[in-house]
């Protein structure tokens, strides 16, 4: 569906997310998933990846009835439109956000089983993930999942493999959801890698530095020994 234009003015703004704990920080937001996501998936005139802004079904400037994922992703909307709105308004955007998740928390662990799933699922969320790094101590599993299956959600499957590490398919995404751990990955099927943290791309520019380098500094020796021949 085409998202419906807004005027710039005189809209009512969703307000501000809550005071928020630090585990979205700590494992979404540190590891700088969304920026790895944003360029993974490209086309960021149309796509909204973002952490902690409001969703609902209607414009309001309370709390009642919106939600603020820590991690949601939508395709095909108008960006523009959520940053004027202070959040994602779904009639606005004329869908639901593709895929929204939450990481578990000892304050918010039975809130994302509950009333987040039952709220996910009449917004139309196509997709509804949990996070639990504790390996299970607020959730009921360290990873689990829904698929939205006639307006009712249905758990996605999830796999073990060696640790006890989990993983689960994203069908929307196109990726697996890894618990490895106590903490997140994204594995891309199709390109066989993990979508790299910030710390692993910084790793990897100091590798790239290291090894240029030593290739210039051997140039400079060889140079060197042929002037002294």
């Amino acid at each position: 569906m085409t998202p419906k234009p807004i005027a710039a003015l005189n809209i009512i703004k969703f307000p501000d997310p809550p005071p928020a704990d630090m585990t979205t920080y700590e494992y979404l937001t540190f590891p700088a998933y969304p920026a790895a996501l944003a360029v993974h998936f490209g086309s960021l005139d149309t796509t909204i990846i973002t952490s902690e802004v409001a969703a609902g079904l209607r414009p309001t400037e309370s709390y009642e009835g919106v939600l603020f994922p820590d991690l949601l992703i939508a395709f095909d909307v108008d960006p523009a439109a959520r940053l004027a709105r202070n959040g994602y308004l779904i009639p606005e955007q004329g869908k639901p956000p593709d895929f929204v998740l939450e990481v578990a928390s000892e304050s918010t662990g039975r809130r994302d089983e509950t009333y987040k799933r039952d709220a996910y699922a009449a917004m139309g969320i196509p997709e509804y993930w949990r996070f639990d790094p504790s390996g299970g101590h607020h959730h009921r599993s360290p990873l689990s999942g829904d698929a939205l299956v006639d307006d009712q959600y249905q758990p996605i499957a999830i796999s073990r493999y060696e640790e006890g590490n989990l993983w689960g398919r994203s069908t929307v995404l196109n990726l697996d959801l890894c618990w490895e751990q106590g903490h997140l990955r994204f594995w891309d099927p199709v390109g066989r890698r993990y979508l790299p943290t910030y710390q692993e791309e910084h790793n990897a520019r100091l590798a790239e530095r290291d090894a240029r380098l030593a290739a210039e500094a051997r140039i400079r020796q060889l140079e060197e020994e042929l002037r002294h021949r």
